[in-house]
């Protein structure tokens, strides 16, 4: 098993990634804020595309816990990187900060989408 942790921050909003190589899968843990905890599951698998068989896509499944709202990041980093990984992805997410705006929560996600990115390019090093 290989794994290591990465961050990336905008302003005062930092979001932390634990990176874990399982065999032939990935498990990713996302959090960040005042309050880490679990707060959705994003698990996918890759398969030929629907539209293109010779292209890569991905299906998932997403689990939220009640008043939580980390279901949208989870579906989506998992199926991207299930897709471009062709590996099965379980993305694990929580993250809180007090009084989150809708230009912060913008924030978050494009923070979110810089972690995934630098997965990807860690992942064709390894």
């Amino acid at each position: 098993m290989r794994s290591w942790k990465v961050s990336e921050k905008k302003g005062e909003l930092e979001v932390f990634a634990q990176v874990e190589v399982l065999g032939d899968d990935l498990l990713v843990i996302l959090w960040g804020g005042t309050r880490p905890h679990i707060g959705a599951i994003g698990v996918a698998q890759p398969r030929p595309s629907l539209k293109d068989p010779k292209t890569i896509s991905a299906t998932s499944s997403v689990f939220t816990f009640l008043g939580h709202k980390e279901d949208v990041l989870v579906k989506a980093m998992s199926e991207e990187l299930a897709s471009r990984l062709n590996k099965k992805v379980v993305v694990v997410a929580g993250m809180h900060w007090e009084e989150l705006k809708g230009k912060e929560i913008g924030e978050v996600i494009e923070i979110c989408q810089r972690l995934k990115e630098r997965i990807l390019e860690e992942m064709k090093k390894r």
